[in-house]
């Protein structure tokens, strides 16, 4: 209301989600019948969430990832990227995978940077090499440019996969569990390169993991699924989480009532001032 002049003032439009995955339904075929991955999914991704899918094994996340990376066509629902129904794979999408052998071994580190670049054909050699070095000094490997994958740990052949998805500057990264191959050191010092990385950079990231302490440390918003087939459970905020809040006590709670919200345990009511996650639980359909 507009109360100097008695008028309803106008309220501005939320703004349009970067990614709509509505009501999508995944089914892949076996030998003997076709299997639902997951059933009637929905939820929306805006410029540079750190968005987490979330969910046990078999519950359709790595699916779901693919299906918005253009890899698999929704048999119910639609996917859209800035208001663009999704029915191909596009280098406005670039996909992280958990191998360590996405690399070709007989290009250099700043040639895989550089290849998708040239193949893309918006780039000339001298371009491509100069944003192949840029990406590579973001992720502290500028002085590994000349050497070859074989001789990469497997925490640095990831962060060469990253660099050359954001030297291709998509919409979207896809990560799908990226980190779940490392040992536990060199995972957790993944993760915080990630998060120093989206500071700067400010990307939009849809990443997948089963760890319920990785999707706090790393997403500001997560998508629970339920077991097979994959149906939404709840969505969270967890903004306020991070690094410097692992291992706390709201922390530990959080991760305990995550659990419970998965596997549909029952959890103690909280009062609305001491919630620590803003949560919509979803019916499923």
């Amino acid at each position: 209301m507009n109360h100097a002049a008695g008028l309803p003032t106008a309220t501005a439009a939320p703004p349009r989600p970067l990614l709509d995955v509505d009501g999508v339904s995944l089914e892949y075929k076996t030998p003997g019948r076709r299997v639902r991955a997951t059933h009637r999914v929905g939820f929306q991704v805006h410029e540079s969430d750190r968005y987490i899918l979330l969910g046990p094994s078999g519950c359709g996340k790595s699916t779901l990832l693919k299906s918005v990376a253009g890899f698999i066509a929704p048999t119910e629902g639609v996917i859209r990227l800035d208001g663009n129904a999704v029915r191909e794979p596009g280098p406005d999408r670039i996909v992280v995978f958990q191998e360590f052998d996405q690399l070709p071994p007989w290009k250099t580190v700043r040639e895989n940077v550089a290849f998708p670049l040239l193949a893309s054909r918006k780039f000339k050699r001298r371009e491509a090499d100069a944003r192949a070095l840029h990406y590579l000094d973001k992720v502290g490997l500028s002085a590994f440019a000349d050497a070859y994958p074989h001789t990469l740990s497997g925490g640095m052949k990831q962060r060469v996969a990253i660099a050359r998805a954001l030297a291709m500057q998509p919409r979207i990264l896809l990560m799908d569990e990226p980190f779940a191959a490392l040992d536990a050191l060199t995972r957790r010092k993944m993760q915080e390169e990630l998060l120093a990385l989206w500071e700067e950079v400010r990307f939009t990231l849809l990443f997948v993991t089963h760890s319920i302490e990785e999707a706090l440390l790393v997403g500001n918003r997560i998508l629970l699924l339920s077991p097979h087939p994959g149906r939404v459970r709840a969505e969270l905020n967890a903004h306020q989480y991070g690094m410097h809040s692992a291992g706390s006590p709201a922390f530990q709670a959080t991760t305990q009532r995550i659990h419970d919200l998965l596997f549909d345990l029952p959890t103690p009511e909280e009062p609305a001032s001491d919630r620590h996650l803003a949560t919509a639980r979803r019916a499923a359909a």
